[in-house]
């Protein structure tokens, strides 16, 4: 886990010199701290705390005997965790998840946030999925965001956005985790070109409950998986830095609509 800091500038305000008096020592440092204040506003998720969770690892497939480790998701047994899948030209999901989530990582600074990872290279192995889980509840995160794509069928298009089933633990947070995947399917339609699923869910939502990231949240949180690797279309797209950064600022621009 590594947690990043952005200090936030406060915006508040300070007292304002007499315009019928000469300023005094005391009023010009004044006047100076509100131009400075409305020179650098509060910034957008000053205070706030956004977990990322890039799915897989790079170097998952070298470690079956771990991976395939059963962990408890909150309802049943899982693998600890997958390898993720990988495009026809041989771009692996892990490599797109990490490198939206360092875009994103990057973003959110700027605005203010601290920002908490559950991987922070893309040459090792896991962490589980419970382990992630249980990083960005520990942390304590405002909102939180699971980065994946798709290995469907070649034939399906699109991004779908999963969200949480109450099952307990996760039961204050499926409202305000409803909210914040509508923010992101709403910013990735207006951020990106990536069109809502045609296979999976209903109009870009699904409900999901079978996921350790999901199921152990006690935090807002949703998985998205931006699209699908196997469809030649989504993968030109997945696999391209720009499209990269455009679904980072789509992410960055639903948290602070989130949670405003």
């Amino acid at each position: 886990m590594i947690v990043a800091t952005a200090a936030a500038v406060s915006g508040c305000g300070a007292a304002v010199a007499r315009a019928d008096g000469p300023a005094s020592g005391a009023t010009a440092t004044a006047t100076a701290t509100a131009t400075a204040a409305a020179a650098h506003p509060r910034l957008p998720l000053a205070g706030k705390i956004v977990g990322i969770d890039p799915g897989h690892n790079g170097r998952n497939y070298a470690s079956p005997s771990v991976i395939d480790r059963q962990v408890w998701n909150g309802r049943e047994e899982e693998d600890c965790d997958t390898t993720g899948t990988v495009s026809d030209s041989g771009y692996t999901e892990a490599q797109f998840n990490f490198q939206v989530a360092g875009y994103l990582r990057a973003d959110l600074i700027r605005a203010g946030a601290r920002v908490v990872m559950t991987r922070t290279s893309n040459d090792g192995v896991g962490p589980c999925v419970n382990r992630r889980s249980a990083i960005i509840n520990s942390a304590r995160a405002d909102a939180a965001v699971d980065i994946h794509a798709d290995g469907a069928p070649p034939s399906g298009r699109g991004f779908a956005i999963l969200e949480p089933v109450a099952d307990g633990p996760n039961d204050p947070v499926i409202a305000s985790s409803a909210r914040l995947g509508a923010d992101i399917r709403a910013a990735m339609l207006a951020g990106t070109a990536m069109p809502v699923s045609d296979y999976d869910g209903t109009d870009g939502i699904k409900d999901r409950d079978d996921l350790a990231g999901l199921n152990l949240t006690t935090v807002p949180k949703v998985l998205i998986e931006v699209g699908n690797m196997k469809n030649a279309t989504d993968a030109r797209m997945l696999t391209s830095p720009a499209f990269q950064q455009r679904v980072a600022a789509a992410f960055l621009q639903a948290i602070i609509t989130f949670l405003r």
